[in-house]
């Protein structure tokens, strides 16, 4: 329970989810498992940059519809589309095949089919609708960010892995403790938000778990692509809920 530890473990989610620089991590490296209680942690300097992208682009004059496009594009090459990946996977995997095995090999195919383009089109446009409408603080946007990742934790929880191996598999964990870690960021972030933030927080816990119901029904569990789906679906959520409250 070293302080080390936990940078390091901190440091392996950022490498997971992220694309920014972290070094290298002595060995004997913390496992995926033991690192997930960080990935509400990854928020942080996501939500920072992306706040740094709108704000910056707000005050050249660009309007915050454009300005929120491009804090998007930026989370887009922070997170090297990881999320955006797991969604389009996600969207061709449930609708596009007729079986588990073969839901789940269309997943694994690095291909996008038109459910994965149709559901990323769908899902940015009206988040930079949403993003441009609420014009969000430096609070708003770091929560957000935070309580979206939160939701895979939640899912890594509640569902077993569809499959023996990938993501969805070695980022379990048998200690209850990463749970209670990555929820307590996750509130704190909810708290960031005011009255608003309950709204929110309510609104992404019922996306998170149809989206997780969806995914034990089609495939019998969480993949990485379902974390993924997850992550992006609670984010367009967050800032519907915020609209609705502005």
């Amino acid at each position: 329970m070293s302080l080390a530890r936990r940078v390091a473990e901190a440091r392996i989610a950022l490498m997971l989810l992220t694309r920014l620089p972290m070094g290298r991590v002595a060995d004997p490296a913390p496992t995926l498992g033991a690192a997930r209680w960080a990935f509400p942690l990854v928020g942080l300097p996501v939500g920072l940059a992306i706040w740094a992208v709108f704000t910056g682009a707000e005050a050249l004059g660009l309007g915050a519809t454009l300005a929120a496009w491009l804090a998007l594009a930026a989370a887009a090459m922070i997170t090297g589309g990881l999320h955006h990946d797991g969604l389009a996977d996600f969207a061709d995997g449930i609708w596009g095949g007729h079986t588990v095995a073969r839901r789940l090999e269309i997943m694994r195919d690095s291909r996008i089919g038109s459910y994965g383009v149709v559901a990323l089109i769908l899902v940015m446009a009206a988040m930079a609708q949403a993003i441009a409408t609420v014009q969000p603080s430096l609070a708003e946007f770091v929560a957000v960010a935070v309580l979206s990742r939160a939701a895979m934790l939640g899912l890594l929880a509640a569902l077993p892995p569809a499959r023996s191996d990938g993501l969805g598999q070695t980022a379990r964990a048998n200690s209850s403790w990463h749970i209670v870690a990555g929820m307590g960021i996750a509130a704190s972030a909810a708290l960031a938000l005011g009255s608003a933030g309950v709204v929110a927080l309510l609104a992404m816990a019922v996306a998170a778990a149809l989206t997780g119901y969806i995914a034990r029904k089609a495939i019998g569990g969480q993949t990485g692509d379902v974390l993924g789906a997850s992550q992006m679906l609670t984010e367009l959520t967050a800032w519907c809920a915020l609209v609705a409250v502005t």
